[in-house]
């Protein structure tokens, strides 16, 4: 199981809940679409039982400071970010707007984005779009994670 989360924003609160729902689940890997916003975020993702593979989004303006706070969590990167995980290619990024090509070029079995604050599960010419929402809930004022099952390439939104 993979668990994923987008535009935390600061919310430990939440960002606890969903730590401890992708322990329960057994998630072997856990993605996040950016918007940490500042590093002692992620301290929070220390108590996960699996790695994590970030991307920076639009309000991580300290960086550097995220990179620093990442070792020994995972990695994280500018966007676009690919790599394979349980023979599944997977594309990250933070904004919305480039993930129609990234689903058109058919190189990703998976495309995670974040920004819009809007989960959203779908299909698009056999690759599978997934954004999990905001988990920091400050926006719409639900707050929302992803878990997907890399065998099927099923997911389900969850609110935390």
């Amino acid at each position: 199981m993979i668990g994923i989360l987008s535009d935390t924003h600061d919310n430990l609160t939440r960002v606890r809940e969903a730590v401890r729902l992708f322990n329960d689940a057994g998630c072997d890997l856990v993605i996040h679409a950016g918007d940490f916003v500042a590093p002692f975020t992620v301290d929070e993702l220390r108590n996960l039982r699996a790695p994590v593979q970030g991307v920076y989004g639009n309000c991580d303006g300290e960086r550097a400071g995220l990179a620093k706070a990442f070792q020994g969590v995972g990695e994280i990167r500018k966007a676009p970010r690919a790599f394979l995980h349980g023979g599944r290619r997977f594309c990250v990024c933070h904004f919305d707007v480039p993930v129609p090509g990234y689903a058109a070029s058919k190189s990703y079995d998976v495309v995670v984005y974040g920004h819009t604050h809007r989960p959203l599960i779908e299909s698009r010419d056999g690759v599978l779009l997934i954004n999990p929402g905001e988990a920091g809930g400050w926006l719409g004022g639900k707050s929302t994670v992803a878990l997907l099952d890399p065998a099927t390439l099923t997911a389900d939104i969850i609110t935390l």
